[in-house]
């Protein structure tokens, strides 16, 4: 070895050193693949690694399988909740119709039960319309002369417990009749008070929404009216049979220098609601 020269000393190994460090290497790794109880365990690590993929992939796969069931289950469930929307309406539509039946078959009782009380031969019918283009704007029923019906027949219905007069037919067809209501401007109608027994005439104004007027009332009676008396038909004429009911005193008119007084009538009859009548023959006696 030099001192002064500045020479990094070689060192040198022998060629037992070599094989010695060969030999260590293959013990090693010997020792590694043989024993179970190494520090590393290789097929530990590569089943770890392996199982962690196995899992990422498995709960991808899932999330994705889940996801298209909650979609199936989802579009079921929808289809389900419009079927029962659906049946739900039907249901109450068929909740409606009974019920209507029911309110239906209660009129239609109501109007048995008035048809058995009336003392004259009658033919029941039902308001189908009204004729705009005839003169007196008639009502319009089912019943024609093939059912027995004639012209000048009194028409009456059942309403709100009470009966009342409707009018009269005006032209009878074969299955059809126009009625001439009595609030037309043609229609006179001989009547009296229910109570006082007063006679005069009844007369329309043109429009259901109009109070009738009953004119020629005697002077005398002005003291015996009061508001809300039942005037009734007093069955002269041969038209209108005597008794019917027509309307209640609403208004009275009186001037002194009239010889004669006149009230306003509210009829029984609410022709909005008109549906079932009855025709009667006023020469039939108690048939």
């Amino acid at each position: 070895m030099q001192t002064g020269g500045g020479r990094i000393p070689k060192v040198r190994f022998s060629a037992a050193a070599y094989v010695f460090a060969v030999l260590l290497l293959v013990s090693f790794t010997i020792l590694l693949f043989s024993t179970r109880s190494f520090i590393v365990n290789f097929k530990d690590v590569g089943l770890s690694a392996f199982s962690g993929v196995r899992g990422g992939l498995y709960e991808v796969s899932s999330f994705v399988s889940r996801t298209v069931l909650s979609m199936r289950e989802l579009a079921g469930l929808r289809r389900e909740y419009s079927e029962l929307i659906d049946r739900v309406a039907r249901y109450e539509q068929l909740e409606r119709n009974a019920a209507e039946i029911g309110r239906e078959n209660a009129r239609l009782r109501e109007q048995l039960g008035f048809s058995g009380t009336i003392r004259y031969r009658h033919i029941p019918a039902e308001f189908i319309g009204r004729d705009p283009d005839n003169l007196f704007s008639a009502l319009v029923i089912n019943k024609g002369k093939h059912s027995g019906v004639e012209n000048d027949m009194a028409v009456i219905a059942w309403q709100n417990g009470a009966q009342g007069l409707v009018g009269k037919i005006i032209q009878a067809g074969q299955f059809e009749s126009l009625v001439m209501p009595l609030y037309d401007v043609s229609s006179f109608i001989s009547s009296r008070f229910a109570v006082s027994r007063y006679e005069g005439i009844v007369e329309g104004q043109g429009n259901p929404e109009v109070p009738l007027l009953m004119r020629f009332i005697q002077k005398r009676a002005r003291n015996e009216i009061n508001y809300g008396d039942l005037i009734v038909t007093s069955g002269l004429g041969g038209i209108y049979p005597a008794g019917i009911n027509i309307g209640r005193v609403s208004r009275v008119n009186y001037q002194e220098y009239e010889i004669s007084m006149e009230v306003e009538l509210e009829p029984l009859i609410d022709f909005s609601r008109l549906e079932y009548v009855f025709v009667i023959d006023p020469g039939s006696g108690d048939d």
